[in-house]
C-alpha cells in the first residue's frame, strides 16, 4: 500500500472535518463545486483546498443561495486560488450581525406577523430585506419583522422599498469590494495559515465595529445633506 502523502486527508477524515456524508462530498465533486480527489496510487486524498471550498459552499447554502447560484459563485473563483483566499471569501460572506435569519413556512411567518400577508406585502418585506424567499419557505430577520409589519400598516409603498434597496445594493457592492481588497491586502498578510483561527476571531470582532462605523458615517452625511438642503436665512 502506498504511503499517504503528508498533510492530506482520506475521504472519511474529510467528512469528519466538514461534517458531511460521503454522499454529500461526492455530489459536490460531481457538480464541480469541489475538485476531484488527489490520486496517490489507487487511493484518493483531500487537501486544505478541498476543505476550504466545502466550507465556502456550506456558507453560501446558509445564506440561502440556490445550487445554481453556488455553482456560478464557485466557478468565478480563480483556478489558482489558495485555501487562504477561499477562506477569506467565506469570512467576508459570514453575517455581520448576530441575529441570523430564521427559516419558516408561510403560516409561521403570518403568525409572527400577527396577520395575513398578501403577495404585495411579501414583496415589500423582501424589498426591505426583512424576508428572503427560499422556494416555498422564507428566511426571516425576526428582530426586524415587527418594524416591517408596522411599515406595512402605515401604507409604506413597495416602490419606495425597492428604490431604497437598489441604492443599498449599489453602494453596498462598492463598499464590499473595497473592504475585501483592504482586508486581503493589509490585514490577511499578518496571519499565515497557522493563524487562521486568530484571523477568524479578528474578523468577527471587527464586524460590529465596522457596522457601527458605517452607521455613524451615514448619520453624519445625512446631517450634512440636511444642512445643505435647508434654505439659507439672512
Amino acid at each position: 500500500m502506498a504511503e499517504r502523502p503528508e498533510g492530506l486527508l482520506t475521504l472519511d477524515e474529510l467528512c469528519a472535518r466538514v461534517g458531511l456524508t460521503v454522499r454529500n462530498v461526492r455530489f459536490y465533486t460531481s457538480r464541480g463545486l469541489v475538485p476531484a480527489p488527489i490520486r496517490h496510487g489507487r487511493s484518493g486524498y483531500y487537501s486544505a483546498e478541498h476543505v476550504a471550498r466545502i466550507e465556502l459552499v456550506l456558507e453560501l447554502q446558509a445564506h440561502g443561495f440556490t445550487l445554481a447560484a453556488i455553482e456560478r459563485y464557485v466557478s468565478a473563483l480563480p483556478e489558482d486560488a489558495e485555501p487562504e483566499d477561499i477562506a477569506l471569501a467565506r469570512t467576508m460572506l459570514a453575517p455581520w450581525q448576530s441575529d441570523l435569519p430564521v427559516d419558516m413556512e408561510r403560516d409561521e411567518l403570518e403568525r409572527r406577523a400577527g396577520r395575513d400577508l398578501s403577495e404585495e406585502d411579501l414583496a415589500t418585506l423582501v424589498a426591505l430585506g426583512i424576508v428572503r424567499v427560499r422556494g416555498e419557505r422564507f428566511l426571516v430577520a425576526r428582530t426586524q419583522l415587527g418594524i416591517g409589519i408596522r411599515l406595512l400598516d402605515l401604507g409604506f409603498p413597495r416602490e419606495v422599498a425597492e428604490s431604497a434597496r437598489d441604492i443599498y445594493q449599489a453602494h453596498g457592492r462598492q463598499m464590499a469590494e473595497e473592504l475585501h481588497d483592504m482586508v486581503a491586502e493589509k490585514l490577511a498578510p499578518h496571519y499565515d495559515s497557522q493563524d487562521s483561527e486568530r484571523f477568524q476571531e479578528v474578523m468577527e470582532r471587527l464586524k460590529p465595529l465596522s457596522v457601527g462605523g458605517l452607521v455613524t458615517a451615514y448619520e453624519t452625511e445625512v446631517a450634512k445633506a440636511a444642512r445643505s438642503a435647508a434654505p439659507h436665512r439672512r
